[in-house]
């Protein structure tokens, strides 16, 4: 294993001053903190970005720093609500504003969800593929009231699935990373060519 602290960027996608994604999101973060991560928190009501336009995204005066810490990422920790059985707004805004810094790494998703999130699950997992990122094959779906409340997690199923997700983001998260070095320190042009386009 690499000596190297695995890298891992959570993106808070929702704008709610009290949010239970938020709550959820620095829940992860604290824990792969603790397990030895480097973990940097992007949470979109705080740092809003503006909307993706492709003539204009990479001029903003913030986008260097934004796309530093994106591309620094080994993993993804990917909040969002479910909206009508989409992502948020803001969640697809920021997944907009990149592509080639999401080549060979790993997405996780947290959803807050009344109807499992596994449509959102599902189109997150569909992004991921889009820019030749890996996935875990799972979510972690979770509800208001019943999972988190006053800003803290009540419920002992999702600590329990959100320490499933958190292991499997270190062990496999690592695993990717140490391949991705390898193959970005390698000579074979067809690799850099595809991980490049």
């Amino acid at each position: 294993m690499s000596d190297k602290p695995l890298n891992v960027l959570a993106v808070v996608g929702s704008l709610h001053r009290d949010s239970v994604t938020r709550t959820v999101v620095q829940h992860i973060a604290d824990q792969l903190r603790a397990a030895g991560c480097s973990v940097d928190v992007l949470d979109l009501d705080r740092e809003p970005l503006p909307f993706y336009n492709p003539d204009t995204a990479e001029d903003q005066a913030s986008f260097p720093a934004l796309q530093a810490r994106v591309d620094r990422a080994d993993v993804f920790i990917l909040g969002t609500p479910d909206y009508h059985g989409s992502i948020s707004g803001a969640m697809k805004n920021f997944l907009d504003h990149f592509w080639h810094e999401f080549a060979g790494k790993l997405f996780a998703t947290v959803v807050a969800s009344h109807e499992k999130g596994l449509t959102v699950t599902d189109q997150l997992r569909t992004i991921a593929r889009q820019c030749y990122a890996w996935s875990l094959p799972y979510g972690v779906s979770f509800t208001d009231k019943q999972d988190v409340q006053n800003g803290q997690i009540i419920s002992d199923s999702l600590k329990k699935r959100l320490e499933m997700m958190i292991r499997d983001v270190r062990v496999y998260g690592g695993l990717i990373v140490q391949q991705r070095r390898a193959d970005l320190a390698g000579t074979d042009p067809g690799f850099m060519a595809r991980l490049r386009q």
